[in-house]
């Protein structure tokens, strides 16, 4: 009884957050509608010829040729059965929550442990877990359907949680927290979001050891780190398969470094991964404003002629225009939306810096200025480039303003630290009120500046590309244009100042009711509770909305099939490949869904094939483009072995040409090599660029290029005669056998991506492939009739499995330990009340109760 007693405030407050993430999605949860968007739909392309292999053979396939001519599925569709525990695990977590719901509700759940870590009360651990849940970047992320992302950034406060604990002296929950989560963040398999989060624990370890030298306990520091060590390192190995492999592919993909010397040195990073695609999406200077006022630079990359309220201003004679404009107006190429962390949640953050004392609230602050820097990315090259250069592993990502995920945890959570201090000690507001009205002056204040005097703080309400993309508009025509223009959407941003203006001043109302004793503590808290859910829940709506859902059914009908795809799909060849000449081909994967793929979509594609498509794949495809319409069609007019040999080498025996009324047609390449060939030639060069550049300068049908690595592999090609014949006779996406007859033997190139982990058995005997024309796998193979068998079948998973089922073992005893250290603990009576608190009382009538007990 005692136990369910002390514990019954805490499961009132989960159910409020399953509630409030029910009503949130009200009413497409009741209705079964879903969200469905291009990253869910672009990963179902992907996945189709996998999912099918395991639907017909029961067995999962590690390699896929639905995308790029073929890839692991590490990063794509990622599946071990070590993680099957775990993955029954995480849904229990959820309470077995339908989709969407609960995607918030772990939100919640996840800062709300982190704040009774920090021994907050149930109810500011409760709003605590509402004003960063609510955040706007983690609604918007919902929206665009990047679940892992979400998944990793609910998991890692109670990751954090685990570390606090361990801190606080509690090592073995401590550890057990920490692996737990640990295991649930790296399943979640989004290693920015994790990366990004361990400069947040790195700033907190440092404030704990700061406060152990102080005080001179280094020595229950040394233990709480190794705690924490023990208990990440156990959350790594339950996820080994997956990590070991996501970091073998890494060296691979695009992530990794390129072998290539590129003529702008300067731009590229030690990842391989150039610094002007890396800052792509950088963070204005004074888009950072978000933080305060959501509609600082408009909000979403959506049509201006969208926002109802702002074309009240606008001028009729422009409204095909603003149907083309954007209503974001910043310096990022497009945007799903702003990071906006809530206009009162930042004031208490600014309170904080002031009453909040101790090594922790200088981490947060650190912590929070580095993200803002950090996200300034192309804006703020400098600082920028020393991450690049010098910071582990800083490089291997993209998108440098998704790093303000760091600002969203030390901003809330500060500003929750002095939320408690005013709670806890009543008489500070009293004692320090001159902090209030300088935190209210350094928000509400500025909030009040920008809606008065909105082009005094900002220069220009239309972006840069605007300016250009409108040199084309009649001179005469643009200042009015211009004007009007700028006229809206400054009432876009004015109209939000003065919403965050208000919402601070309600705010500190409510903290000045309490301070004068008009207030509870507890009612304070509740007010801003609802205060803080109120702003954020209607931000959010802008970005993710019921509008946004549809029927289940849409997700679970087949990709439409095309007469296109139909025309293709009567060609009943065991393997060839369709390049879609009417998409954007490297940014779509429905291509995927029936066929066999040149293009593709994923963010880490493998680094040769992008630097073969930047190279002759991109150039091939403007001339077959060229070619094809020149000729109207007819292939035979189309000198298709100099136009695209390299596509030709890839095996793509269809192209998908656009036609008026978004309709297509398969046009069929008869230039195409086929499955394998013998190649009478090989040259073999001392490095990436040469291999690249003589790719151009050969007759790819009968020679072929290698790194003189290889040579041992491959040896010499020998000139073949018309019987030589390789037949592709069994397919698998993981395994593909050929009839191979050559009078002479020699060296056969294989239409196949080349990856370390594919083995090659002729008759049965293990031999080794090498790597040819940059991308292709290749094998020497003697005179006469013989079956080669290529296989993707890596035994890493096997041995990796084993260190994960082990792992489970560690955990699970440590998880008993805890349970038998519980019951046999006696329990001490409770202390008697301080002599001290009872002379002096507490000068407010209106203590936050305990509720529970901490």
């Amino acid at each position: 009884m005692e136990t369910l007693k002390k514990y019954l405030p805490d499961v009132l407050v989960v159910l409020l957050f399953a509630v409030i993430s029910f009503a949130y999605f009200f009413p497409a949860d009741l209705d079964g509608r879903i969200l469905y968007r291009h990253d869910s739909s672009a990963g179902r392309g992907a996945g189709q010829e996998t999912a099918e292999y395991h639907e017909r053979t029961g067995k999962v396939s590690r390699w896929t040729n639905a995308t790029f001519s073929g890839m692991p599925t590490y990063q794509t569709a990622p599946s071990y059965q070590s993680v099957s525990v775990l993955n029954q695990a995480v849904k229990a977590y959820h309470l077995w929550l339908p989709e969407n719901v609960w995607y918030v509700f772990a939100y919640l759940l996840g800062f709300y442990i982190l704040l009774r870590a920090f021994d907050f009360r149930q109810s500011l651990a409760a709003l605590g877990a509402i004003v960063w849940a609510f955040s706007s970047y983690f609604f918007i992320i919902i929206a665009a359907g990047h679940i892992w992302k979400v998944m990793a950034l609910a998991y890692l406060p109670p990751m954090i949680a685990g570390i606090v604990l361990a801190y606080r002296g509690k090592y073995l929950w401590g550890f057990i927290v920490t692996a737990i989560f640990a295991a649930f963040e790296v399943d979640a398999n989004h290693v920015q979001m994790t990366y990004y989060y361990l400069f947040i624990i790195l700033f907190m370890m440092i404030a704990y050891l700061v406060e152990a030298v102080r005080t001179k306990r280094m020595a229950h520091f040394m233990k709480a780190t190794g705690v924490c060590a023990a208990g990440a390192l156990i959350g790594i190995l339950l996820n080994i398969s997956n990590l070991y492999h996501t970091w073998q592919y890494a060296q691979e993909s695009m992530r990794g470094k390129s072998e290539l010397v590129k003529k702008n040195a300067a731009n590229q990073t030690n990842s391989g991964l150039d610094r002007d695609y890396i800052t792509q999406w950088s963070y204005g200077v004074g888009e950072t404003w978000t933080l305060l006022v959501p509609n600082t630079k408009g909000g979403a990359s959506v049509p201006l002629a969208a926002n109802a309220k702002a074309m009240e201003k606008a001028d009729p004679n422009f409204m095909q225009i603003y149907q083309q404009l954007g209503q974001y107006w910043g310096e990022q190429p497009g945007t799903s939306g702003p990071v906006y962390v809530g206009a009162f949640v930042l004031m208490l953050f600014i309170l904080g810096l002031f009453i909040v004392k101790g090594p922790m609230k200088w981490a947060l602050l650190a912590a929070t200025v580095l993200s803002i820097l950090l996200s300034w990315g192309r804006n703020f090259m400098p600082f920028t480039d020393f991450f690049l250069d010098y910071i582990p592993m800083y490089s291997k990502f993209r998108t440098v303003a998704s790093i303000l995920v760091i600002a969203e945890f030390t901003i809330p959570l500060l500003a929750m630290m002095a939320l408690k201090k005013i709670v806890d000690e009543p008489d500070l507001l009293t004692k320090k009120v001159k902090f209030v009205y300088v935190s209210f002056g350094l928000t509400a204040g500025i909030a009040l500046l920008f809606a008065l005097m909105p082009t005094l703080f900002f220069s220009d309400f239309i972006s840069s590309s605007e300016l250009e993309a409108m040199k084309s508009i009649p001179a005469d025509y643009l200042p009015a244009l211009q004007s009007n223009l700028r006229s809206v959407r400054e009432s876009i941003f004015t109209a939000d100042c003065w919403r965050s203006f208000w919402l601070i001043t309600i705010g500190t109302l409510f903290l000045f009711l309490y301070r004068f004793k008009k207030l509870k503590a507890v009612y304070m808290v509740g007010a801003i509770a609802v205060l803080c859910l109120i702003d954020m829940w209607q931000v959010n709506k802008r970005y993710l909305n019921d509008g946004m859902f549809v029927e289940k059914s849409v997700r679970e009908q087949a990709q439409p099939m095309t007469q296109t795809d139909r025309q293709i799909l009567q060609d009943k060849a065991l393997d060839y490949r369709v390049l879609n000449l009417a998409s954007n081909t490297f940014n779509e994967n429905e291509t995927s869904y029936y066929h066999k793929s040149i293009g593709g979509y994923h963010a880490a594609k493998l680094r040769r094939y992008q630097e073969l498509i930047d190279a002759y794949i991109s150039p091939e495809m403007q001339k077959t483009m060229s070619a094809i319409a020149k000729a109207g069609g007819d292939m035979t007019k189309v000198n298709g072995d100099s136009i695209f040999p390299v596509l030709n080498m890839l095996n793509a025996k269809y192209f998908i040409v656009p036609l008026q009324g978004e309709q297509t047609v398969p046009i069929r390449n008869p230039y195409v090599y086929g499955n394998a060939w013998f190649v009478d030639k090989i040259a073999y060069v001392d490095n990436a660029n040469a291999e690249l550049d003589k790719l151009g300068m050969l007759d790819l049908r009968h020679e072929a290029v290698a790194d003189a690595r290889f040579r041992s592999q491959l040896g010499e090609a020998k000139v073949q005669d018309s019987t030589s014949i390789v037949r592709l006779t069994a397919y698998e996406p993981n395994q593909l056998t050929y009839d191979v007859r050559s009078a002479t033997g020699g060296i056969v190139v294989f239409s196949e991506i080349f990856y370390p982990e594919w083995t090659a058995t002729v008759d049965g005997k293990a031999a080794e492939l090498g790597r040819v024309n940059y991308v292709l796998r290749a094998l020497q193979v003697d005179k006469g009739h013989h079956t080669v068998v290529l296989t993707f079948d890596p035994k890493s998973v096997k041995q990796t499995e084993t260190v994960a089922y082990l792992s489970y073992g560690v955990l699970l005893l440590v998880v008993l330990l805890a349970v038998f250290y519980k019951k046999k603990r006696p329990h001490p009576p409770p202390p008697p009340p301080s002599p001290k608190k009872i002379k002096e009382g507490r000068p407010h009538p209106q203590p936050l109760p305990e509720e529970g007990g901490e």
